[in-house]
């Protein structure tokens, strides 16, 4: 569509534009402004077509267009506005597809549909029924039914009781759909196996070299971690088709890998560069890289870095996402392509996002095949230009691959400069990138033996960092003023603006917890801060980020507290008994906290908290003014000291049991309110970084907190998935379409 301010004015005749030009171009700026709201009636009519369609409506029109092919919502559903809430409730592509759900009621391949449709869930349906252990008839043999046990079938063995289970079950009497205790195996019973993880892609990253296992023992986790590998879903050949491994974002099986042999090898459905998973290497004396072949990987169980290894064979471990190569052909370098799972969008990672960048900001890309590959060569070439003539006051470092930057980095803003560093795109995709996104490493190391490494930033007024997309390990990232705080008691030299670092933003980013992590993703120094904030009353906004403890060291003489602002995010001080945010030797941090749609694992001592809501704080709150600021629809664990609580955890409990249990003794009450208390502390699948269901709300977590937030979704860092809505409008599809006298019920695989 034409959006030439002037086209209004270009069309009158040239007479008067040569008077207008003669008076100074009053015409011209009346008839720009007018063409501007010309502009807004067109799109508007244009909506107004797009409006028709449920593929291009704009998400308010959605329940309308359901509503005339006779779409049913959740009876539990508000009428939503639009938004993340709205798109979850009335999911277009289930209203697009309703009629032809209609025409196939009954099928069993719809009920997968239906999930993915209705939920975004991937799914497996089963009928139990054919899982039965019962007698057949000779005249009516069904080979393809459940079997009795063959213990020498490790096969079907390590699929016992799983979406793909082989094996036959004596009779289950209970329900399915039972709201206690779910069965399964029974004539009338169907399940349908939920993927809620969604799987990321990493390519072309560097594997990691376990030194303390041996030169030639590599992990496909660059910070070193057991990290299970898992699938990348292939279309399926009919809409009619059950799903199967090959098809679903499962976790890969060593024997799924494994085609026999001799000699065995990998499968080639798993294994190569448009599939799950492809180990490249430099060899010495040979340039370039090359990709091992499916032929020459070898599936083994690594968890004792064991394997007996062939002329040419490399060994691999899906399950732990382990690499070993023979001991006299060690590679030069190994480079790795895999899928990880986790919940969301969140940390680094290779998925789409939106990228901002000030009005004229100069961008310096950096990585393989640019002209600058290292972040320190960008930052002197960026220096140059802010000291050259044109004085540019604002950059943008790109990185534009998933390398390892192990560099040391000491930033330093002048007044009102603007800088960001941030994972790109790539400027070539190599085969089997998914995204063209990358996830840079920065890789803090011992650079220094008379102090502490870090990633250090020193700013002033009017100076901006924002650091997007990275994962940041090995140290954490230290924040100063113009001046560094000594930590005196008697420091009272009054407060310079101009000391001042103003806005510190890290979005989409992964400060990992404890710098670091074991195999067993147990942190490395569970004590040691993600972010240190010395002496600087600028704001910090952690944004869709993963982050570890946060100490504030600031001076509440001098000027005001540090804002904080958390949302969409995880705070993990690595224990519940740590401090999250904190400040100097375990004093009250002087900050201001926002807190929105985030988890904090550990406890938090800070100054005050201006909102806090839809969060969960598993550790204790102690607040130094209560007489600010607000929390609502937050978990608060028992012996906070908090501003006014509404609607918070298990302030309701404890007002329920005082209403129910009036006339009780004291010792009764107190019990209840225990049982009650404990019935509702938050609970995880896992509380450990680098584990795929990290922060995950466990399946027997309270529904108090599973529906807890203002808009009846979950509390914490998943909020904006919408789950408990989504599996509401899944049940209420499952039980529309399934055949009467059958009783269906969801089973969620992860």
């Amino acid at each position: 569509m034409n959006r030439n301010p002037d086209r209004l004015y270009e069309l009158m005749p040239l007479v008067h534009r040569m008077r207008d030009a003669e008076q100074g171009y009053p015409l011209k700026a009346l008839l720009a402004v007018i063409a501007e709201q010309v502009s807004v009636v067109e799109d508007d009519i244009a909506q107004l077509y797009e409006n028709w369609f449920i593929e291009t409506c704009e998400d308010w029109v959605a329940p309308y267009i359901g509503d005339l092919i006779g779409y049913r919502p959740v009876s539990e559903a508000r009428a939503p506005d639009g938004g993340v809430l709205g798109r979850a409730m009335f999911p277009r592509r289930e209203i697009a597809n309703t009629v032809a759900a209609r025409r196939r009621k009954g099928a069993l391949s719809l009920l997968e549909l239906l999930s993915s449709d209705s939920a975004q869930w991937p799914a497996r349906a089963v009928e139990f029924y054919r899982l039965l252990g019962w007698t057949q008839h000779l005249n009516h043999l069904r080979p393809g039914r459940g079997g009795t046990v063959d213990l020498r079938n490790g096969r079907a063995l390590e699929l016992t009781d799983g979406p793909f289970d082989e094996l036959a079950h004596s009779v289950d009497v209970r329900r399915i759909n039972s709201t206690r205790t779910q069965g399964r195996y029974n004539v009338p019973e169907i399940g349908v196996f939920a993927w809620r993880l969604k799987t990321y892609p990493l390519t072309q990253v560097r594997a990691t070299c376990l030194e303390d296992e041996g030169p030639h023992c590599f992990s496909f986790n660059v910070l070193g971690s057991d990290t299970p590998l898992f699938n990348r879903p292939q279309a399926e050949s009919a809409s009619t088709s059950i799903a199967g491994e090959i098809n679903l974002p499962v976790r890969v099986r060593r024997r799924a890998l494994e085609v026999p042999g001799p000699p065995p090898h990998a499968s080639t459905d798993y294994y190569g560069a448009t599939r799950s998973m492809v180990i490249m290497v430099a060899w010495p004396k040979k340039p370039g890289m090359t990709e091992i072949a499916a032929d020459q990987i070898v599936p083994a169980n690594l968890a004792s870095w064991h394997a007996r290894l062939g002329a040419g064979q490399v060994a691999l471990d899906p399950e732990l996402g382990r690499i070993m190569f023979p001991q006299r052909k060690v590679p030069k370098r190994v480079w790795v392509s895999y899928r990880y799972a986790f919940s969301d969008d969140m940390g680094g990672g290779e998925y789409p996002r939106a990228l901002t960048q000030p009005e004229g900001a100069t961008i310096l890309r950096v990585g393989h095949g640019e002209q600058l590959t290292t972040i320190s060569g960008a930052l002197e070439a960026w220096h140059l230009l802010r000291d050259g003539p044109d004085k540019l006051r604002a950059a943008v470092i790109e990185i534009v691959d998933s390398g390892v930057y192990t560099e040391p980095m000491a930033l330093t803003l002048i007044e009102g400069e603007s800088l960001q560093i941030r994972a790109g795109r790539r400027s070539t995709r190599p085969e089997g990138d998914a995204t063209g996104w990358t996830r840079p490493v920065i890789r803090l190391l011992d650079y220094q033996t008379d102090q502490a490494d870090a990633l250090t930033v020193r700013g002033r007024a009017g100076s901006r960092l924002v650091l997007e997309g990275l994962l940041i390990s090995g140290r954490g990232i230290q924040l100063f003023g113009g001046r560094e705080y000594s930590g005196d008691e008697g420091d009272n030299e009054p407060h310079n603006a101009n000391d001042e670092l103003c806005d510190l933003t890290i979005r989409h980013c992964t400060l990992v917890p404890g710098w670091g992590v074991d195999c067993h993703c147990e942190p490395l120094r569970p004590n040691e801060p993600s972010l240190e904030i010395h002496d600087s009353h600028g704001s910090v906004v952690i944004d869709h980020s993963i982050v570890g403890t946060i100490r504030v060291s600031a001076s509440e003489v001098t000027g005001d507290p540090v804002r904080i602002v958390i949302s969409d995010s995880i705070v993990d001080a690595t224990g519940m008994a740590l401090a999250a945010i904190e400040g100097d030797e375990g004093r009250m941090a002087f900050a201001s906290l926002t807190v929105r749609r985030s988890t904090v694992l550990g406890t938090t001592s800070a100054h005050a908290v201006s909102m806090a809501e839809n969060s969960i704080f598993m550790g204790a709150l102690r607040l130094a003014r209560r007489q600010h600021g607000c929390i609502r629809f937050c978990y608060v664990a028992p012996g906070s000291r908090t501003p006014r609580r509404y609607h918070c955890e298990p302030d309701l409990r404890r007002e329920a049991v005082s209403e129910m249990m009036q006339g009780a003794s004291a010792e009764e009450r107190e019990a209840r309110l225990a049982r009650e208390e404990g019935r509702v502390r938050p609970l995880f699948t896992s509380t450990r970084y680098g584990n795929p269901a990290y922060c995950q709300l466990a399946l027997d977590c309270a529904p108090e907190i599973r529906q807890g937030a203002d808009d009846e979704s979950e509390m914490g860092a998943f909020h904006n998935l919408f789950q408990p809505q989504r599996e509401a409008n899944l049940r209420t599809r499952l039980n529309e379409y399934t055949p009467a006298s059958m009783d269906v019920g969801i089973i969620f695989a992860n």
